[in-house]
């Protein structure tokens, strides 16, 4: 609180110190050692006096004279003639005027009336008709009605008065004719001789400062009007007078015409030195007692507060509160001088109110201001951060993300440019109705349209807006209507790919879910049942009373058990180390011919014993691929396994190696001893096989640990349904 009080009293002297500065460098000499003879409104009564005397006194028009230099033009006929309409216009008009009185006189049966108003009415009409007829009638009347706006004008003028007490006595040089008011022998506060060293006083005929007002008197009286012109050639010559003019110091004193001035101007003056005294006084106080310390404005909530503003809100507040200093300050410097001569107690309060808040107010808050923003930006990075962070750079970066789709930036800068415009328009409008017709006009072929097509794309984003809202609530089964060829439209379509992105991804996830846990079923139960029977056939063994026949059976089953369970895990591994990237292939030369055949007679027995026909087509040729063999092997040896468990058995096995292009393909074709759903995809997920019952042996990796080898080696594998007919197809670079 206390801070708050010293900073108001800092700020009081910095306005006073500023006040007094600028009063004085403006006022300072004109008051300083100066008397109200001296003063500005002395200077002004003077010039009034000066001007009024000539026009008035000293070298007045003789209205008769002038009366007699007024002109008519044939302009001024044709237009006082046809000023109400044509002669059948005009003729008209008073038949009408006249027609409903003159009946109700004769049905009141008033004949005196009614005789009067017809004779009344004739002689109008004669009049309009004269006025076709004659230009003489038409100048006449032009005539008098300048006659006496000229003679109205020229009273004015000579009637004119003036404030300031004077005396003079004045002679025409020419004529000799001398003018005097006053006693010229009193002591006087004002004297100017005028003769021919100090100059004549020039007189003339029409008043200078009040030209503008008194040819507005002129001009216009009833339509009939004396031009500028007209004024000029009425004037008299300049005349040039000598003699004194003064206004005597018994004008000053109390009872006299100029005390109560003379009086305010002592007071006002005197009532600024003292202030100028106090502005001093407040400068030393500032450079001593009152010296600023940035402890007052700093530290406070409010100034926390003010750190996060944005720097061009405060750049923005700071202007404001500088320009109402400025102005306050520069106002208050021009009547301070009246409030001193006036010394009412009303002004004086209004006075102090407006100060304190357009000058101790203002100066407290830039105080304020100044000091908390270089505090803050004494830290590093700080201003260039909250350049960074201001509404300014904010407003261009929407500026120019507003044109990233062009077209609505060029429709939106239109619309508000249009809007801007329509407003100047209308208020144009009422100043020309010519304009008001092309503002009607621009509002019915452009402006409507204008918001015809802003309201239905205002509509058109807030449907959009509902259909994204449903989207982002899951339903999305309905698409968004794409409506003409607009961004908005293009955005729609956009959305409309989104959704059935996002539809099919919820699919694909509880697809998923529903494969993650058909997976932990099927490793579940494929390593749980050789486990159980390895667990089974320990117990057994461990029984003593068993035969050395029945031993050796159980350990045959335990060692086929384990084998099961070992290339389980084996290929579990296997595929594991595929999906993480960690499997690490070695290419070489290799004849997939001589690979192929070396893998069907690794398996020559078990085809044997399987009862199917399979049936080889090789190329004549070596067919030389860069593969890891090893890893290759794995795949031709798990398609054929794959065909040997699963196909249906007497049927025939077709496998094909051939060239294609730059590709070797590698075929097998066979028809499966159980049904395959028509998910291809399926076949390629883990522990999947077409014997759901899992009945025989495998893991359910094998295509899916072919599909990965392959994808490796930057190949494609493929199967194809067609009922029981399966068909896998396998193709790798030859380069």
């Amino acid at each position: 609180m206390k801070n708050k009080a010293l900073l108001l009293v800092w700020s009081a002297l910095v306005t006073i110190v500023l006040l007094a500065s600028l009063t004085f460098a403006r006022q300072g000499t004109g008051l300083i050692g100066k008397d109200f003879s001296d003063s500005n409104d002395m200077k002004w009564q003077l010039d009034e006096f000066y001007d009024v005397i000539g026009p008035s006194v000293l070298n007045p028009i003789n209205i008769e004279e002038a009366k007699k230099k007024i002109t008519v033009s044939d302009d001024e006929i044709e237009r006082h003639r046809y000023r109400y309409g044509t002669l059948a216009d005009q003729l008209s008009n008073i038949h009408d005027q006249y027609a409903q009185r003159i009946a109700d006189a004769k049905d009141a049966g008033n004949e005196l009336l009614q005789s009067s108003l017809i004779e009344e009415r004739d002689m109008k009409l004669e009049d309009i008709r004269k006025n076709f007829e004659q230009d003489g009638h038409v100048e006449a009347k032009i005539r008098k009605g300048k006659e006496k706006v000229l003679e109205n004008y020229l009273n004015e003028v000579k009637n004119k008065t003036y404030s300031l007490h004077v005396a003079y006595k004045l002679k025409n040089v020419e004529t000799g004719e001398t003018f005097s008011k006053g006693d010229i022998s009193k002591p006087a506060v004002y004297k100017k001789n005028f003769n021919a060293n100090s100059n004549y006083f020039k007189a003339s005929s029409l008043p200078g400062r009040y030209s503008e007002w008194t040819t507005t008197y002129v001009k216009y009286y009833e339509d009939d009007y004396v031009s500028d012109e007209e004024i000029t050639a009425m004037a008299n010559p300049v005349q040039s007078f000598e003699g004194v003019v003064i206004v005597p110091k018994a004008a000053f004193e109390k009872g006299g015409a100029l005390y109560a001035q003379y009086k305010d101007f002592n007071r006002g003056k005197y009532g600024m030195y003292a202030f100028w005294a106090l502005g001093l006084l407040a400068l030393i106080a500032l450079l001593t007692v009152m010296k600023f310390r940035k402890e007052w404005v700093t530290g406070t909530p409010i100034a926390d507060w003010y750190s996060d503003v944005k720097i061009d809100v405060k750049a923005a507040a700071f202007f404001m509160s500088a320009l109402i200093l400025v102005e306050s300050i520069n106002s208050k410097s021009y009547n301070l001088l009246n409030f001193f001569m006036q010394q009412r107690l009303e002004s004086w309060v209004i006075w102090l109110g407006t100060i304190f808040f357009g000058g101790v107010l203002m100066t407290a808050l830039l105080a304020f201001q100044l000091v908390n923003s270089v505090e803050r930006w004494k830290r590093e990075g700080m201003f260039a951060k909250d350049v960074k962070n201001s509404f300014t750079l904010q407003f261009l970066r929407a500026i120019r993300e507003m044109f990233l789709k062009r077209s609505i930036g060029v429709q939106s800068f239109i619309l508000l440019i249009g809007f801007f415009l329509a407003g100047i328009g209308f208020v144009g409008g009422f100043i020309a109705p010519f304009l008001f017709v092309v503002y009607i006009a621009c509002v019915l072929f452009l402006g409507l349209p204008a918001l015809y097509v802003f309201i239905r794309r205002s509509a058109y984003l807030n449907r959009i807006i509902v259909a994204t809202e449903q989207m982002a609530s899951g339903r999305l089964n309905e698409d968004i209507k794409i409506e003409g060829r607009s961004p908005l439209a293009d955005h729609a379509k956009n959305l409309n790919n989104l959704r059935e992105g996002v539809r099919v991804s919820m699919s694909e996830q509880a697809k998923s879910e529903r494969l993650k846990t058909e997976l932990i079923t099927n490793v579940s139960h494929d390593l749980r049942t050789p486990l159980t029977s390895i667990i089974t056939y320990t117990d057994l063994l461990k029984d003593e009373t068993i035969t050395p026949e029945e031993r050796a059976k159980y350990v045959d089953i335990l060692d086929k058990k384990s084998q099961r369970l070992k290339t389980l895990i084996e290929d579990l591994f296997e595929v594991s180390k595929m999906a993480s990237g960690n499997l690490e292939l070695h290419k070489q030369r290799v004849d997939l011919t001589q690979l192929l055949q070396q893998a069907l007679a690794e398996h020559a027995e078990e085809i044997a014993e399987s009862g199917l026909d399979f049936r080889t087509t090789f190329p004549e040729d070596m067919l030389i691929a860069y593969v890891d063999g090893q890893r290759w092997w794995r795949v031709l040896d798990n398609l054929i396994v794959n065909a040997i468990k699963y196909s249906l058995p007497g049927t025939r096995v077709y496998v094909t190696l051939r060239k294609v292009g730059e590709s070797a393909e590698f075929v097998v074709k066979n028809i499966t001893k159980y049904e395959l759903g028509e998910n291809v995809d399926e076949l390629f997920e883990r522990f999947k096989r077409a014997d759901t019952s899992r009945h025989t042996d495998g893991s359910g990796l094998g295509l899916a640990i072919a599909q990965s080898i392959v994808d490796m080696h930057g190949g494609r594998m493929k199967i194809d349904l067609d009922g029981d007919l399966f068909k896998v197809t396998v193709s790798v670079l030859t380069k």
